[in-house]
């Protein structure tokens, strides 16, 4: 029972991972970052590298591979919407923490 409960929970992690990409999706569809809160994606960046650390101390991949792909998707997520923010698809007056 227990390593059913930990597939579903690392699987389940993989989806709520992947979640973001809505976001990125839609800022690239409008051209701006204007909704997104930035700093709200660096303290979950944070979290999802304490995550993966506490994973890789204790080697366990139910954590490991859900994290990571947060860490990953959180990364692109924080990098499109400052291309939007400060880069050539916003302005740097379009602020919104």
């Amino acid at each position: 029972m227990e390593t059913v409960l930990a597939i579903s929970a690392a699987a389940w992690g993989v989806l709520m991972a992947i979640s973001p990409g809505l976001q990125i999706r839609k800022m690239l569809r409008f051209r701006s970052s204007r909704e997104v809160s930035i700093f709200y994606f660096w303290v979950l960046l944070v979290g999802f590298t304490l995550w993966v650390a506490y994973g890789l101390t204790i080697d366990n991949w139910f954590l490991i591979v859900p994290n990571a792909v947060a860490f990953t998707v959180c990364v692109t997520t924080i990098a499109v919407a400052l291309r939007f923010r400060f880069g050539s698809g916003g302005g740097a007056f379009d602020t919104a923490a």
